[in-house]
């Protein structure tokens, strides 16, 4: 069941995942802890407040998600100067190509942590007209 096909009648924000479904569905919550897991390291599973304190993973994605979107920033912006008399210009533009797509990734990981984290924290999203 998806976020787009789940029975509950609630607006979605634009971004929401596709893995998460509707708040309001039975275990929704439940959806969102695991595709807020799958965004940082295996390891911060091990953390029971973070497992606990749903709120708080999400904070801790966010800001492993905006880490993650200024090095490919970074990246982007320097890997042609710092590796061109390493690589060939192929491997460079390949380079920057992954840079590009990773940037796109994170930036949309990153509205989607912006909205389900206010769908944690309770907030209701309203559709403009």
């Amino acid at each position: 069941m998806s976020a787009h096909t789940d029975p509950v009648d609630v607006a979605l924000p634009p971004g929401w995942p596709d893995e998460v479904w509707s708040p309001g569905a039975p275990d929704w919550e439940r959806t969102a802890v695991s595709w807020l897991f799958d965004l940082v390291p295996p390891d911060y599973r091990s953390h029971e407040v973070l497992r606990r304190y749903p709120v708080l993973l999400a904070r801790f994605a966010g800001d492993h998600v905006a880490a993650g979107l200024e090095a490919a920033r970074a990246g982007w912006r320097t890997v042609r100067v710092e590796l061109a008399d390493q690589l060939p210009p192929e491997a460079i533009e390949a380079a920057i190509s992954a840079y590009e797509r990773e940037g796109a990734r994170l930036t949309r990981a990153a509205r989607g942590v912006e909205v389900v984290a206010g769908a944690l924290r309770g907030e209701r999203w309203v559709p403009r007209l």
